[in-house]
């Protein structure tokens, strides 16, 4: 009965530790300010490409700087679709 508790206690301290560490180390640490980055830089985000970099580039001269990164959407072309596959990699500041 003892090893049982002590199984149980230790598979608790992992859940909770791996619960914790597991968001920390799947987050990628830089994420693209669409606001200031380049076609390059927007072609690197998924669904992206160099087509669709050149109109977030236009519609920002045009319109000024994204207040959020769902005005994004607002570009031609990019939908709620390709939005919500880029929306953890994009950052508006």
């Amino acid at each position: 009965m003892k090893r049982y508790r002590q199984s149980v206690a230790v598979f608790a301290a992992l859940v909770v530790f791996f619960a914790f560490i597991g968001p920390v180390c799947g987050q990628d640490t830089e994420r693209i300010n669409i606001n200031k980055a380049s076609a390059a830089e927007l072609a690197k985000l998924q669904e992206v490409g160099p087509k669709y970099a050149v109109r977030i580039i236009e519609y920002r001269q045009k319109y000024g700087h994204f207040k959020l990164t769902e005005h994004l959407m607002e570009v031609p072309g990019i939908g709620p679709r390709t939005y919500d596959r880029i929306k953890d990699q994009i950052i508006a500041q």
